[in-house]
């Protein structure tokens, strides 16, 4: 098996000993996404709606750099802080995911990195061309 290290610079850096994304040949396995702003480093300010716009576009920053988009995600993991938030982020991530939206699993948690409230990780799978 080949893999791939995806890196970009409009979204944060690995704060760990990860990678941004893996890419296996036809599938790309993104790292969680955090509302960090990638220019400053710092956590967003703002609600969750705040917070899940540039998680999202973080991961969209990732996918592009692997060549591809939201439309190309077959599943998300999502952990919020505050079940109670489910609503607010469901308004949001809807409007990045076309038809058929990915699957998903969604998870209240603890806490999150540098005290986010929203994190988003994916697998994207390459077209096949027929």
């Amino acid at each position: 098996m080949t893999k791939t290290r995806i890196t970009t610079t409009g979204a944060p850096g690995a704060i760990g000993p990860y990678s941004q994304a893996i890419d296996s040949g036809q599938t790309v396995y993104c790292s969680g996404q955090i509302a960090i702003d990638p220019q400053t480093g710092d956590l967003v300010p703002g609600d969750i709606t705040a917070q899940t716009e540039r998680a999202l576009r973080n991961l969209g920053a990732v996918l592009e750099a692997a060549g591809l988009g939201y439309a190309d995600v077959v599943k998300t993991t999502c952990f919020l802080v505050d079940i109670g938030h489910f609503a607010a982020f469901n308004a949001v991530y809807a409007t990045y995911f076309p038809e058929p939206p990915p699957a998903r699993s969604t998870f209240a948690v603890a806490a999150l990195p540098k005290g986010g409230l929203i994190e988003v990780e994916a697998v994207a799978v390459r077209p096949t061309s027929s």
